[in-house]
């Protein structure tokens, strides 16, 4: 079989955003697929719309269940254990994709000897295949014959997992598989399937609809996000060690490290609602500070993070009592400057 498409499910009922998905999964123009779909206990309507794409389409969609809620990567886990593709691709159950993206990922792969493949993604607020923003998720130097350099590259700016295409044997020969239990299942592991890879091709066309809607994992703050989001972060480090690229890429991992562990989950965690614990902060600030204490140093961290975010990072370094009381006044300033017009 050239190809497995896994779709884990869960609760995507609702305004027909599951069957958008799967219609565009059946519109595909690539000969010999299968697509499977993981449905991880869902308490609506989900595993019903499955088992009747199941029916339509016999030998091409498989609909299997899991027993417990696993989250998306347990739910991936589950469907890399099925796969027959020599390719193996994903998307997420709320998302769609034009008819010839596998066609276009693997026939691009297979002319060049690729053993993964990748395009751009577009944004989008509605279930059309009008063109939303483009958002590129890779660049034309990346690719090739993978080296360091093209390496540090794909580390820093490798773009999602779900706009690619990948050789069986980048998941099968290695073991990697998705964390369970956790958001940011991707965000663990992603390193670790990029670096892989040794011959990536990068379609800079949008072939991949990302639906924006306000129960995605992206739009949602709670602190429970943020803890998994720091779960993912210490699966970077974890994967990297196992992996025995740290070494040699730790500038790159030291970066995004610090990015997806500490940067972004700090500034969710205090815009989102409800009591700010001190405890908490200073528990990613003083485990950033463990793996890498020169982190500030970092040449990405000093070109890439903007004077205001590194201000108030510096400060929550200092005192996180003094940074909550700081940004609590600039939180309130900036929303009567808004108040008044300003």
């Amino acid at each position: 079989m050239k190809l497995s498409i896994i779709v884990p499910v869960y609760n995507m009922a609702a305004d027909g955003k599951l069957e958008y998905c799967l219609d565009s999964l059946a519109a595909q123009t690539i000969a010999d697929y299968e697509v499977i779909t993981v449905d991880d206990c869902s308490s609506d309507n989900s595993p019903e719309i499955l088992r009747d794409y199941e029916r339509r389409y016999p030998g091409k969609f498989r609909a299997v269940y899991s027993e417990v809620n696993k989250r998306q990567g347990g739910a991936k886990n589950i469907g890399l254990s099925l796969a027959k593709g020599d390719w193996i691709g994903f998307i997420d159950s709320d998302d769609w994709i034009t008819p010839d993206m596998y066609e276009r990922l693997i026939g691009r792969a297979e002319q060049t000897g690729a053993d993964m493949a990748g395009c751009d993604y577009c944004l989008t607020g509605e279930h059309s295949m009008k063109a939303g923003q483009r958002v590129p998720n890779g660049r034309p130097e990346q690719s090739g014959v993978l080296d360091e350099e093209k390496y540090r590259s794909l580390i820093l700016d490798g773009g999602s997992l779900v706009v690619k295409v990948y050789r069986r044997e980048i998941f099968m020969d290695s073991g990697i598989r998705f964390p369970e239990h956790i958001f940011y299942e991707d965000n663990a592991v992603g390193d670790a399937v990029l670096l892989q890879a040794r011959h990536y091709e990068y379609i800079p066309e949008p072939l991949y609809y990302y639906y924006q809607h306000s129960a995605s994992t992206v739009h949602t703050i709670s602190r429970a996000r943020c803890e998994d989001r720091m779960a993912a972060g210490l699966g970077i480090l974890e994967n990297a060690r196992h992996f025995g690229y740290l070494e040699t890429y730790r500038a790159e991992i030291c970066f995004e490290f610090t990015m997806l562990y500490y940067v972004n989950t700090l500034f969710s965690y205090v815009v989102g609602k409800g009591f700010k614990s001190p405890a908490f902060i200073r528990q990613m600030g003083n485990r950033l500070r463990r793996e890498f204490p020169d982190f500030a140093e970092n040449p990405y961290y000093r070109d890439r993070v903007n004077p205001e975010q590194k201000k108030l990072i510096a400060l929550q370094q200092r005192s996180t009592l003094l940074f909550l009381a700081y940004y609590g006044l600039l939180q309130t300033w900036r929303g009567l400057r808004r108040r008044l017009g300003r």
